[in-house]
């Protein structure tokens, strides 16, 4: 595709610009609002959603915009943004409840470590953490595991970073590039990639990425810090007041069964390649995100639920409970495309594209260091994601399908570059092994800067082949 006709497509698939500013000014507002949003999130600790609010009506401001073209650009791009990936957070937040409080997961950990020890432990744990990820936010899916942690390397006089990092690299990769987790839904609808393909080349990276950044950097972190597992930070178990609890078969398929329908739709997308055959319109439809997930949500309120014994009263209030916490993160996700529709309404995209079209810098490179950039400064995975992924999505009009998911990787892999004290997984990750701020900056930071250059390295060089 010319560039000629990557503008035309800007033009056909864009609002009409909500400002007329030239490059400086446009560029000097976007690094305004930009640090206005860095500077309310670190500084006077607001919450990420009004950050984001405030920082796209400045950005629109500064950019000399009409405020009331500029309030219209962030109301569409966070009802756009939220149409599009709100009922997927929830659908993955219900099925993760679904796991853990039908000791689903308990299942699935006991099961592996009762298979696992000595120096295959580290690995057992990054399959754990990696298979648990995949339906869980990141947060939850270190509520759930740092128990397992715990015990596992007290028990077993472990070290407790040879067990801890490789479950936090697991849940890391799969929370930075693997969907549905809200980054990457985000960073997939912004830049229109194609879900089964990011899913399958996601997976693809992950598998090396998990391993480098897990098992073999915990055999330094372990030397680096040798600390025990701290006795006040195991708590009781979910499944510990359960009479029973789903098999270790059932639990493994119901959180696959999502993953599976959007990897098959994929393969069928690529073997039949017609959209009018009655096979490939199945599978579009079954191997959606949205049927994928209501699927597996169906599939286990049976094979998670009734296992567990949950009457229907008690299937309801997990249901319920499921949503309340996610609503902060709606509102972020949301506000996030409310700001990457200003962004691409005030001419950023196009403002990109003129100044990069000299540059010899690879997109997917320029990709990654934007989210680099966003995430040092604000703390946030998600909020690098959706950023970056409205700066650079302009980038992927003449990109085939899959570097359009490849630049979606790319933004993933930048998002979780170098976590220190302005992110609150950091924190998580310190109170709850017992560390100081110097001991998790050299294990948790250095990780999440391995996971980050590994799996940009692996994209750069999956570029080249495919």
């Amino acid at each position: 595709m010319t560039r000629h006709s990557v503008e035309n497509v800007l033009a056909a698939n864009a609002l009409e610009p909500i400002t007329s500013a030239g490059h400086a000014q446009l560029g000097i507002a976007v690094l305004a609002g930009i640090a206005l949003i860095v500077l309310l999130i670190t500084h006077f600790k607001l919450h990420a959603f009004l950050a984001l609010t405030i920082g796209s009506l400045a950005l629109g401001a500064f950019a000399g915009a009409p405020l009331d073209k500029a309030i219209v650009s962030f109301t569409t791009g966070l009802g756009s943004t939220v149409a599009g990936v709100g009922v997927l957070i929830a659908l993955g937040a219900i099925l993760g409840k679904l796991l853990a409080d039908s000791g689903g997961a308990d299942q699935i950990v006991d099961t592996i470590l009762a298979k696992a020890g000595g120096r295959a432990m580290p690995w057992a744990m990054v399959l754990i953490a990696s298979v648990i990820g995949l339906p869980l936010f990141f947060e939850v899916g270190i509520v759930l595991l740092i128990p397992v942690v715990l015990m596992v390397a007290k028990r077993g006089n472990y070290s407790l970073m040879r067990i801890g990092i490789p479950a936090l690299a697991g849940l890391s990769v799969m929370h930075g590039l693997i969907p549905p987790h809200p980054g990457p839904l985000v960073a997939i609808d912004a830049i229109d990639a194609n879900l089964g393909v990011t899913l399958a080349l996601g997976v693809l990276v992950a598998v090396p990425t998990v391993i480098i950044a897990g098992p073999l950097f915990s055999r330094y972190a372990a030397r680096w810090v040798d600390v025990p597992a701290p006795d006040r930070m195991i708590p009781i178990r979910a499944s510990a007041d359960l009479d029973k609890r789903p098999s270790f078969g059932a639990t493994l398929a119901t959180m696959l069964l999502p993953v599976v329908l959007m990897l098959s739709k994929a393969l069928v997308d690529i073997i039949v390649d017609d959209p009018t055959h009655m096979v490939q319109r199945v599978f579009d439809v079954i191997g959606s995100p949205l049927i994928a997930l209501l699927t597996a949500v169906i599939v286990g309120m049976f094979t998670l639920g009734r296992a567990a014994g949950f009457t229907k009263g008690r299937m309801s209030t997990t249901v319920e409970k499921s949503l309340g916490p996610i609503a902060g993160i709606l509102l972020i996700v949301g506000a996030g495309g409310g700001f990457k529709q200003t962004l691409i309404d005030s001419g950023v995209g196009q403002m990109i594209l003129d100044i990069s079209k000299d540059w010899s810098i690879p997109a997917l490179l320029l990709a990654w260091l934007i989210a680099v950039a966003i995430r040092l400064a604000t703390g946030s995975a998600t909020v690098a994601t959706i950023s970056a992924a409205g700066l650079v999505a302009p980038l992927a009009a003449d990109m085939s399908t899959s570097h359009t998911a490849l630049l979606v990787l790319a933004i993933g892999a930048g998002s979780l570059f170098f976590s220190h004290v302005n992110d609150a997984g950091f924190w998580l990750v310190k109170e709850y092994f017992g560390l100081s701020v110097g001991q998790t900056l050299k294990t948790w930071s250095v990780m999440e800067t391995i996971i980050s250059v590994v799996a940009g390295g692996f994209v750069l060089l999956l570029s080249l082949v495919i």
